[in-house]
């Protein structure tokens, strides 16, 4: 583990989402949300190969979406999904970087209302939402959303080569059940797989097509140059009605309660994963668009034409495992699929529909990751395999118990077992890349204290103060090895409210310096080169408190410290400072 990036939770090693900086990234039309639930990332892709320029990441309990820069590996933007709830089908990303996509797993009104939820059958309504990435820049907007019928949307992929334009959802309860979801989710025989053309509703959104309606959701972006993260609400979408482009959206029928929805690299085979079914489904892009033009066409589902079965399917891969969940492939036209009952993973031939190996795993896998797996040109050397369950894996930690993953090496016909390690929280998804495509992009190693345009940021410690603003005192500080300046402050009052704007001068690779503050509401904030940072502290004690450098920076590190001297609310005593001498401070009422 090289890095771990905050985003859609407080990190308090950094003190993301505790800064006053970065708290608007945590931002929602819900209000400040301080933790979420992320599980599917994907990489930014550049003629269906992926480039490393941005990972997009899901948020599955409020729905966002979020960019990180895979430049300087932080967070650079997230977007509120309206319309739409437990944001788990998400986020994936088409073969040119065009849109990510979201679906949701809840239907619910649309737009919310209040109604009982009895009467869901016909009145819920599922959001995919395309958002469009700028292709420079990478920053996303919601392009457009599709109203579709008040089904479970799940895993899902881009069609890529000669499907790419098409995008396929999986979906489940199609019953559209409400209670006991176990039992009433699983009725009917088949599911279906969502084919949706989104080259054409592009096309009709160009000309003017689709409405806009109110929506409520957040827009949060970061600045690299003033080092701070803005909010904005925005106020309205644009939803298009399926029944308003015809001949854009097919139902594919599909072994009941599917779980992944996959394309190999060709663009061909569309892979659909019933959990509940001892088989898998392989259907036909080729086939499909036969059966499209033929109108090969069983009945419909709120006006989207249902392929027949026979029309679209390629074949069926039959008794292969129990439980099949998430299929990833390699340049030789092999699939490699998980089997969260059987608790293994399985090598199959797509062509030919037959097994080549199998392999056990500990235990119930999830999900598998094949680098670019999910790409026109996976790196298929290797794959992981992402467990949920490994009680007697490891040291017995407590009723719970760290989750694995398992390391293969899949370059020759059988699968090799290579590693076996623990992994932090339950591993759901992942994305992978080669490493020399990240070290190709130059990964940002300072930021240029020339750049540096945070308004309450300085250049060096000539430009040190400290100001008060009525009950408010401002302490422009900088730090260096291995000092801070200023370094000793007094005239501090119980009641003020202390910022502390905080620079590091440092100009060398790898040297951050953090800061602590005895009574803070964060414990650490960890400040890159060239940056600067702000934190607030509001003292409820007279006394003398002092504040030191976090993270270990030199030989005189435990001498990189300060104090903070509070006077009684009501004291005359003025702000002073010190590095060598008593300097005075400033006033401004």
């Amino acid at each position: 583990m090289f890095r771990v990036i905050p985003v859609f939770s407080q990190d308090p090693e950094k003190g993301y989402g505790y800064s006053e900086e970065t708290k608007p990234m945590l931002n929602t039309s819900h209000g400040f949300v301080p933790w979420g639930d992320s599980h599917h990332p994907d990489i930014s892709q550049t003629e269906g190969t992926v480039d490393g320029r941005w990972v997009f990441i899901n948020e599955n309990n409020t729905p966002r979406i979020a960019r990180i820069s895979l430049k300087t590996f932080e967070t650079e933007e997230i977007i509120e999904i309206p319309n739409s709830a437990g944001n788990h089908s998400s986020s994936f990303v088409t073969e040119n970087s065009e849109y990510v996509v979201a679906g949701t797993r809840f239907s619910v009104p649309f737009p919310q209302r209040d109604m009982p939820i009895a009467d869901m059958k016909g009145n819920f309504s599922g959001a995919l939402s395309f958002l469009k990435i700028d292709p420079e820049h990478g920053h996303m907007n919601i392009e457009f959303q599709i109203k579709m019928p008040g089904f479970s949307y799940d895993l899902s992929h881009p069609g890529r080569g000669k499907s790419h334009g098409w995008f396929f959802f999986s979906t489940y309860n199609t019953e559209e059940a409400n209670t006991l979801m176990e039992v009433n989710a699983s009725q009917n025989d088949k599911d279906f797989i969502a084919a949706i053309n989104w080259k054409k509703i592009e096309e009709y959104v160009k000309n003017g097509g689709g409405k806009m309606v109110p929506a409520k959701y957040a827009h949060n972006t970061w600045d690299d140059d003033t080092h701070t993260a803005t909010s904005v609400m925005k106020k309205e979408v644009l939803v298009v009605e399926p029944k308003d482009v015809p001949g854009a959206i097919y139902f594919l029928p599909t072994a009941k309660s599917p779980h992944g929805c996959d394309v190999d690299p060709t663009g061909e085979y569309i892979i659909g994963n019933g959990k509940l079914a001892a088989a898998m489904t392989v259907h036909s892009f080729t086939k499909m668009l036969k059966a499209i033009e033929d109108k090969a066409f069983d009945g419909d589902a709120y006006g989207i034409p249902i392929i027949k079965f026979d029309a679209v399917n390629y074949g069926t891969l039959n008794q292969p495992g129990l439980g099949p969940l998430h299929t990833e492939f390699d340049t030789r036209g092999n699939g490699y699929t998980t089997f969260f009952i059987s608790s293994e993973v399985v090598k199959w031939n797509i062509k030919d529909l037959k097994v080549i190996d199998r392999h056990p795993v500990y235990y119930s896998v999830g999900h598998l990751m094949i680098p670019g797996g999910n790409s026109r040109t996976p790196d298929d050397k290797y794959m992981v395999a992402m467990n949920k369950i490994t009680k007697d894996r490891y040291l017995p930690t407590g009723p719970e118990v760290c989750q694995s993953a398992q390391l293969f090496d899949i370059s020759g016909e059988k699968m090799e077992l290579l590693l076996d390690f623990p992994t932090i929280g339950e591993p759901h998804y992942a994305a992978g890349i080669s490493a020399d495509v990240i070290k190709k992009n130059n990964p940002t190693k300072i930021y240029k204290l020339v750049d540096n345009k945070h308004p309450y940021g300085v250049k060096s410690e000539a430009e040190t103060r400290v100001v008060r603003k009525g009950k408010e005192v401002h302490i422009y500080m900088s730090m260096i090895r291995s000092h801070f300046s200023p370094d000793n402050i007094e005239g501090v009052k119980v009641g003020d409210k202390v910022f502390f704007h905080v620079t590091n001068l440092e100009q060398d690779y790898d040297v951050p310096h953090g800061i602590s503050m005895i009574g803070a509401n964060t414990s650490e904030l960890l400040i890159m080169p060239g940056r600067t940072t702000t934190f607030t502290w509001e003292p409820k004690e007279v006394g003398v408190w002092p504040f030191y450098c976090t993270d270990f920076c030199s030989a005189l590190h435990q001498e990189m410290q300060g104090y903070v001297r509070v006077s009684p609310k009501g004291s005359n005593l003025p702000i002073s400072f010190t590095l060598d001498g008593d300097i005075p401070g400033e006033e401004e009422e």
